[in-house]
């Protein structure tokens, strides 16, 4: 008579709100988190799936949760093909999510006018598919309305096939009261192309942009740099036009700690600081030849008065182990004192926990609350304190 299967090991939650699990030996892991709060107060948060098992390199799947009752709970409502690498976020009272099709796919644009539960399809110039042909980079990254447009920063991925070095930013925009899924509606910046001997010849390329107002009014694209020393991050400019993108390397790069890795910045009229949670890397991980890029177990809190001066304020989450533990490509969105926050997360579970690090099993839903006010000291863990 066969033995029954063994139960599962019990194993803790990790930190925050279940909103999704995939355990590794599917193949499938969770990516681009990404959250929105709708017009009537509910929450809604997306992932994409990469990975082995997944069909990120032909037609990538995007799954959608709705949450009624402020984070606690979650149920998922929508499964969207082809979209990857996705943001959500809403404009004029309806909800979109803007992404690519697939890894290095088309530029698409999806509307739900009923809360993330049905969504248009990008088939035609006039139903959001924003490029015919080419390849595109992207993340869940912020859109900007600012001076009567709404801005998103990408990058083009047709300069060959490694990674890092194929990725150049653009812009691109569209009026704030056009309709978004028509490709004639919005224009694209020129890119700006990146050289190899930037940063004494050891910066290997930039991705995954946030565009920002800059202090004096100027549009911004913020880029994740990947730079093996780490903490580097780079501020492509717009001109005045809305297409002449420009770089200066000589005072483009800006210390920030976490930067190899994505972070979304975004400014907080209230109290006029720019914010960011990124993967800063404690001094104890931060050995010699280790690619900080990986080093994903610590979120921190950071705040600008500039972009280019960044303090950190406070340490939410963190895991002393960073082989297998994460939590990584945040996005958030400011709700009144709070943050509330979707992460990719990489933590144990019944079935041996995360692949790796970067292959997360979770996708997990946080609120930090009162914010502006969060100090180093108030932090659960803090890595960074002197011992």
């Amino acid at each position: 008579m066969p033995k029954p299967n063994p139960r599962p090991r019990r194993v803790p939650p990790p930190p925050g709100t279940v909103i999704d699990h995939s355990p590794a030996s599917t193949g499938i892991y969770i990516g681009s988190p990404s959250i929105a709060i709708l017009p009537d107060g509910a929450y809604v948060a997306s992932h994409d799936q990469f990975g082995p098992g997944s069909t990120e390199h032909t037609a990538a799947v995007t799954l959608v949760f709705r949450s009624e009752d402020r984070g606690a709970t979650w149920r998922r409502v929508a499964r969207i093909r082809p979209a990857f690498w996705s943001n959500l976020f809403v404009h004029a009272g309806a909800l979109y999510l803007f992404g690519v099709t697939h890894h290095h796919g088309l530029l698409v644009i999806r509307r739900s006018e009923d809360g993330g539960r049905t969504w248009t399809e990008p088939r035609d110039a006039s139903s959001g598919l924003l490029t015919p042909w080419g390849q595109y980079h992207t993340a869940p990254m912020p859109m900007l309305v600012h001076h009567g447009r709404i801005w998103r920063g990408v990058e083009d991925a047709t300069a060959g096939t490694v990674w890092g070095r194929r990725y150049n930013p653009l812009f691109v925009s569209a009026p704030s009261g056009a309709d978004l899924l028509r490709r004639d509606s919005w224009i694209f910046s020129d890119l700006v192309r990146q050289s190899p001997d930037w940063l004494g010849g050891r910066f290997g390329g930039w991705l995954e942009g946030s565009a920002v107002v800059l202090p004096d009014g100027r549009i911004g694209d913020m880029l994740r740099v990947d730079y093996p020393p780490g903490g580097k991050a780079a501020l492509v400019t717009l001109g005045a036009d809305g297409r002449t993108a420009e770089f200066a390397p000589d005072t483009g790069f800006i210390d920030l700690p976490g930067g190899p890795t994505k972070f979304a910045v975004r400014h907080d009229p209230v109290s006029g600081f720019y914010w960011t949670l990124a993967n800063a890397v404690p001094p104890r991980h931060a050995g010699r030849g280790r690619n900080q890029a990986l080093i994903r177990n610590t979120l921190a809190l950071l705040r600008s008065p500039d972009l280019r001066r960044w303090e950190l304020r406070h340490v939410p989450l963190h895991h002393r182990d960073t082989r297998r533990h994460a939590f990584q490509y945040v996005d958030w969105l400011i709700e009144g004192n709070d943050l509330v926050i979707a992460s990719r997360t990489a933590w144990d579970d019944a079935h041996g926990g995360a692949h790796t690090a970067h292959d997360a099993n979770f996708l997990t839903f946080h609120r930090l609350t009162d914010f502006r006010r969060r100090t180093p000291a108030d932090s659960p863990v803090n890595p960074f304190a002197a011992d």
